[in-house]
């Protein structure tokens, strides 16, 4: 399905006919939509301007926003149900889904994976992927930055044993990193880009450079989307309107995340010219590029069983 179809359809569904009657039927029973979000991207936009609370205001619905720093915790929640929707990279929804989480890809946000990179300390010995051998490499564990860390060793000709991991938090990995108590960092923006502004530090590999087309995505609650597919929709066609607008005020996207975090609005005018917005239904090229990460991991037993993308993708029904 085409995004312009796509996005026009969930519009149409979330806001009603030009007559003003509404498509979508109240959600029966429903009187709060719970989202899983990190302060960055696409939903701190939606959520700064509301536009989540827009489209689901004629439903009688609340929006309750609930932060995460990572994406495996958040999928934690969404699995029990604490959570209904959310937004994660590509790794966190693999590793929940192999543990059998009932969770479902709702949509998509491409990218280039330039908001991700391998980093060392500015004075830092190591000059090539290859000299990661034996060194402390952190990342959060089952996050994107994981999926980051073992592409560069594959392409440097190094196992996941060549190296001593160090699974940390990106809160907690940053303070290892400032104080050199582990010698490489993979990790994502806003940490990134603070890293690099703040202590100077060294991009040892980018994720452009390592993984090529990459993607992030929305995420649900498998029940919840059975049960509450308007309410899904909607959501999603809001998300459509945030993520055009981010995509031409790349300034008003970093305000608005300097804003939601505290961190000053240099880095995260860095954070959003890296960032990309746009919000698409997943397509098969985009299941094949997931599948390709969930076989990596299962190939490495670092997750214990294949995970079957294709069937765990959420179609929107017509209506």
């Amino acid at each position: 399905m085409k995004r312009r179809h796509f996005l026009g359809s969930l519009a149409l569904a979330s806001l009603g006919l030009a007559t003003g009657l509404p498509i979508i039927a109240r959600a029966e029973g429903l009187t709060r939509f719970n989202i899983g979000f990190q302060k960055n991207g696409v939903l701190v936009v939606a959520r700064n301007q509301k536009l989540i609370e827009t489209a689901l205001a004629p439903q009688g619905i609340e929006v309750n926003w609930i932060e995460f720093q990572s994406g495996p915790p958040l999928l934690e929640a969404m699995n029990v149900g604490s959570v209904d929707f959310g937004t994660t990279g590509d790794t966190p929804p693999i590793f929940a889904q192999a543990a059998s989480a009932d969770i479902v890809y709702a949509a998509a946000l491409p990218s280039k994976g330039r908001n991700s990179a391998i980093l060392v300390p500015k004075d830092s010995p190591i000059s090539t992927l290859a000299d990661l051998k034996g060194k402390k490499l952190a990342f959060t564990k089952g996050s994107s930055a994981h999926n980051v860390a073992v592409v560069a060793l594959e392409k440097a000709g190094l196992s996941y044993a060549d190296i001593q991991p160090v699974t940390l938090s990106p809160a907690d990995a940053g303070a290892a990193f400032a104080t050199g108590a582990i010698d490489a960092w993979s990790i994502w923006d806003p940490f990134y880009a603070g890293a690099e502004l703040n202590q100077g530090a060294r991009v040892l590999a980018k994720g452009d450079e390592l993984l090529g087309a990459t993607n992030s995505f929305f995420l649900a609650n498998g029940r919840f989307a059975k049960d509450h597919a308007d309410v899904l929709k909607a959501a999603i066609a809001a998300l459509g309107q945030a993520g055009d607008w981010a995509n031409t005020h790349k300034d008003g996207v970093a305000e608005a995340l300097a804003a939601a975090t505290g961190v000053p609005v240099e880095i995260q005018k860095l954070t959003a010219e890296r960032g990309e917005f746009t919000v698409t239904p997943v397509t098969p090229e985009i299941v094949a590029t997931q599948q390709a990460v969930a076989d990596r991991f299962a190939t490495l037993g670092l997750i214990p069983e294949r995970v079957e993308i294709a069937a765990r993708v959420w179609t929107a029904p017509q209506s």
